[in-house]
């Protein structure tokens, strides 16, 4: 039997966990709980299997409790070849623990270098070395660098999530631009959207083809829900970077989907956390710190509807 639509994989995903919550996988030294943390000086090799056990007892957390974990590429990249073979060791636990997986990788190019990051990153199943079934990307290389991604979409049914309207305060450099009436990242949506409605299973269903929007641009963050009718969003910028609970709800439907909340530093660290002082265990935080997250998103999702 032919596997669903990363897009129709998504929305059960998270209708199945009655949550939107993305945990980011950004694991670093500094913060590296005690227990964890190699000493100073530490060979590469040590640091990326400390890398590996933090994500693998997040996972071990978190697996039951939310739908999708995105890890970031670069922290494990910068370990150089002991980190990537981690970071595909990381990839590959989430999903045998039935997480869905978002690489944070942003890659983008044209021809046959885009096909062959999209066939490193994109498939689970044994259908790439990673295994995830996203990776984000960026869209500013023109349409003809994003074909490659989509193609790779269908063919390992998967799903990108394109750069829209970024979390980062330098984002409106490029992306508020305004060219024939319309913002870089307004044109950036339309493409989104066009993509997306193509892969969805029917009119009101979500596609394959998502977008990133930050949580620190709220207003904007409405705007593209409305015109992106058929597209999931990953929205970052969520707790440490200002973003909150009703910053973010403006992205999701009635039913809480159609966008997935990304947060990594306030869950995979919450063991330094004042708040979290009480946990028997840094992973009894990074489990206080997700409830948390699940409520608030749930309460800020209530208090919206009953205005509407």
């Amino acid at each position: 039997m032919q596997q669903q639509s990363f897009g129709d994989r998504l929305t059960q995903a998270v209708l199945s966990k009655e949550n939107a919550v993305c945990v980011g996988l950004d694991p670093r030294w500094e913060p590296l709980p005690p227990a964890l943390r190699p000493a100073e000086g530490s060979s590469l090799e040590t640091v990326a299997k400390a890398f590996e056990q933090f994500c693998i007892e997040i996972i071990d957390v978190v697996h039951s409790l939310v739908p999708v974990v995105k890890p970031q590429s670069a922290f494990f990249e910068e370990l150089g070849p002991a980190g990537v073979v981690a970071l595909a060791r990381v990839c590959h636990y989430a999903s045998s623990k039935g997480l869905l997986v978002i690489m944070d990788a942003k890659r983008n190019d044209i021809g046959s270098t885009a096909t062959a990051y999209a066939k490193a990153y994109l498939g689970n199943q044994g259908q790439s070395p990673f295994g995830a079934d996203s990776l984000t990307v960026s869209p500013y290389l023109g349409s003809d660098s994003l074909e490659p991604f989509i193609d790779r979409c269908r063919q390992a049914q998967a799903g990108i999530f394109v750069l829209v309207k970024t979390s980062n305060p330098g984002s409106g450099f490029m992306q508020d631009l305004r060219c024939d009436e319309q913002t870089i990242a307004e044109r950036v949506a339309d493409y989104v959207q066009d993509q997306s409605r193509r892969f969805a299973s029917s009119n009101t269903a979500y596609g394959s083809i998502g977008a990133v929007v930050g949580a620190t641009y709220p207003e904007q963050l409405k705007e593209m829900r409305l015109r992106m009718p058929n597209s999931w969003i990953l929205i970052p910028g969520y707790g440490a970077q200002g973003g909150a609970a009703a910053d973010v709800v403006p992205g999701m439907d009635r039913q809480g989907l159609g966008a997935i909340v990304n947060s990594s530093r306030g869950i995979i660290f919450a063991h330094e956390n004042p708040k979290y002082k009480q946990a028997s265990s840094w992973q009894a935080a990074v489990e206080m710190s997700t409830r948390e997250m699940i409520a608030s998103l749930r309460n800020a999702l209530a208090q919206r509807d009953e205005v509407l």
